[in-house]
């Protein structure tokens, strides 16, 4: 029977079948302890600057998917201009300019304040997804999306008053600026992956990670380049974040830089890259979106394990909220029903 004309569109998805939502569900989850990873490393290397970072991570990157495209050369092979232009547009936006934005944030910031920012993510997408697709009415949609915003403001609340504000305001100001650049970057990244995953059923989900890393390469190279020579013709006058010199090419701790900017790489970036485009292939882009929840949640227990602290206990019941709204949102979509 033909929908009224004045009843609310609704795409004529799939049915997301219990395989399909935990196959996916647990791919999400894995991305999102990989991307845990990258709220940390800057709080490692405080004394390296956030362009450095940036193009060091994807660098290395790059160059891991260098020695994976060599096993899969036959398959590159196959992608055609379009492909190699999308992954290029996606390693710009979603990769570079949103790892620069981040790492100046949780360096000028500390890393909660970025942190529950991009914990924003889940909500934006979602609605963004919806209002796209049509998968959910909003009355379903709205319960998980309110729980994960009431956790989002709640860890906001107690994370910001510990900080106690003990770094200039103007720094405070300019990292909550870059985070929510790095959201910018991040909701667009996805659902643009996703769209073109969708356009691209044969492009599997490792490949698709390879040659977004290999695109990423010649720009990470050339940032990379970019920045050591400006921080070489600036001597001593060049320093990191944390203040006082910056030798180059490697910075002060070359090894410890190298090992972690290969570690957030791998795991961050090819892996992370790889369980995403399988969750985005298997789940609801507007599911997907919800299910970022995780890289927040690594992401403050990262943190919480750095500091070698305990969750406060306002801290703890907005993380319950946030897991509420994330099994709220399963549950959702899991009965196939708009």
């Amino acid at each position: 029977m033909p929908t009224p004309q004045h009843a609310p569109r609704l795409s004529a998805v799939p049915v997301l079948t219990p395989r399909m939502l935990a196959q996916g569900s647990l791919c999400a989850l894995g991305a999102g302890l990989a991307w845990g990873l990258v709220f940390i490393v800057p709080l490692l290397l405080g004394d390296y600057p956030p362009a450095l970072l940036s193009f060091g991570r994807y660098t290395a990157f790059g160059a891991i998917a260098l020695v994976l495209g060599l096993r899969d050369r036959v398959r590159l092979r196959q992608l055609d201009r379009a492909d190699w232009l999308r992954a290029l547009e996606l390693a710009l936006t979603g990769n570079i300019l949103y790892y620069l934005c981040l790492s100046a944030a949780i360096q000028l910031a500390d890393a909660p304040l970025p942190t529950v920012i991009i914990g924003t993510l889940p909500i934006i997408i979602a609605i963004i997804s919806n209002l796209r697709d049509r998968r959910l009415r909003w009355r379903r949609l709205a319960p998980p999306l309110a729980a994960i915003a009431a956790g989002v403001l709640l860890v906001n609340r107690h994370e910001i008053g510990r900080l106690g504000f003990d770094r200039p305001m103007a720094d405070y100001l300019t990292g909550v600026a870059l985070a929510w650049g790095a959201v910018a970057c991040w909701t667009w990244y996805p659902l643009r992956n996703s769209q073109w995953l969708a356009q691209r059923p044969h492009l599997g989900s490792g490949l698709w990670a390879t040659a977004q890393g290999l695109a990423t390469l010649p720009p990470a190279l050339l940032g990379m380049a970019c920045a050591m020579a400006w921080y070489a013709l600036a001597g001593n006058g060049a320093v990191g974040m944390a203040g006082g010199g910056f030798a180059v090419p490697l910075g002060p701790r070359p090894w410890t830089f190298a090992g972690l900017m290969f570690t957030l790489g791998l795991l961050a970036s090819w892996l992370g890259t790889t369980l995403w485009n399988r969750a985005s292939r298997l789940l609801p882009a507007g599911l997907a979106g919800q299910l970022m929840v995780c890289e927040t949640l690594a992401a403050l227990t990262y943190a919480y394990c750095w500091r070698g602290e305990a969750p406060d206990p306002g801290s703890l019941g907005g993380v319950a909220l946030l897991m509420a709204g994330l099994l709220l949102g399963l549950r959702a979509f899991r009965s196939g029903r708009p």
